[in-house]
């Protein structure tokens, strides 16, 4: 049994998981399926894709995707307007069309010698028919380049982890092909064992402070973007830095504009009914 067959992905030393994500993962992987994460920003499920590339030792590549973004440009784009180009004052032999297929990441993915993961990044930012468009590939591994008639195939097939926040419905001939999970913002001990990754030496009562803190701000049903664990590491950041202690954030909420990122949100936090003491 080779390495990578016997691997079992377990997080990293920067990226904890629960078992329940580790399973899923591991049976994604065994079952040659792509994984579709969804849960609110901030769970880690981008950084869940990087942290697999780390654990498996191999080259992570990403595709974003965009509003405009179509299937094609993850497959290959034919690059015409360097061929005319070319054709027009260059003397380039153009007859070989081959050197202006350029490939996108999941074209890429398919011709590497080694299994790599693929993250495509936020699904659902796309039209509705993106997600149909990339069904024969993702199930097949395979498609044809139609300007030369050369067929790719993934000898290695990619990891593909494949995010979402959930702003549009998939479809359901998508979805059957997925592995799925949902990602649960963290509970406050798993939380602290997440902050004590990023701020080994922090004081346990600052800690403690901004965590009860943190969480009653979450709780408020006027926020309408609730701040995330990396709103959470870099206001702690920011605390430390300013020489804060825990008894300080007590009964204000310094560096406000850290953890939230709407101006309403401010505005609607400063008023007395939103809560029971001061925040600045």
């Amino acid at each position: 049994m080779s390495k990578e067959e016997a691997f079992t992905f377990s997080g990293t030393a920067d990226y904890l998981t629960d078992p329940e994500l580790q399973s899923v993962v591991n049976v994604a992987m065994a079952l040659e399926r792509p994984l579709l994460v969804k849960g609110e920003p901030g769970t880690g499920k981008t950084l869940l894709a990087e942290a697999l590339a780390e654990s498996l030792g191999t080259e992570l590549l990403v595709w974003n995707v965009k509003s405009t973004t179509k299937a094609q440009d993850g497959l290959y784009v034919y690059d015409t307007v360097a061929r005319l180009n070319d054709a027009r004052f260059g003397d380039r032999d153009i007859s070989d069309i081959s050197q202006y297929i350029k490939f996108g990441p999941l074209g890429d993915s398919f011709q590497r010698d080694k299994r790599v993961v693929l993250l495509i990044d936020e699904i659902d930012k796309a039209d509705m028919e993106f997600p149909n468009d990339l069904l024969h590939e993702l199930d097949r591994m395979s498609f044809t380049v139609s300007e030369t008639g050369e067929h790719v195939a993934a000898e290695k097939r990619p990891i593909v982890i494949i995010t979402s926040n959930n702003e549009k419905e998939l479809p359901d001939a998508f979805l059957r092909r997925c592995v799925f999970h949902y990602i649960d913002f963290p509970q406050k001990d798993f939380m602290e064992q997440i902050v004590r990754v990023h701020h080994p030496d922090v004081e346990d009562t600052l800690l403690q402070q901004s965590l009860a803190r943190f969480y009653w701000l979450r709780d408020q049903p006027e926020i309408r973007k609730r701040p995330s664990t990396s709103e959470l590491i870099d206001w702690i950041a920011a605390l430390r830095r300013s020489g804060m202690d825990a008894k300080e954030i007590e009964n204000k909420l310094p560096f406000l504009g850290v953890l939230l990122k709407r101006e309403k949100d401010i505005e609607v936090l400063m008023q007395p009914k939103a809560q029971p003491y001061r925040t600045w």
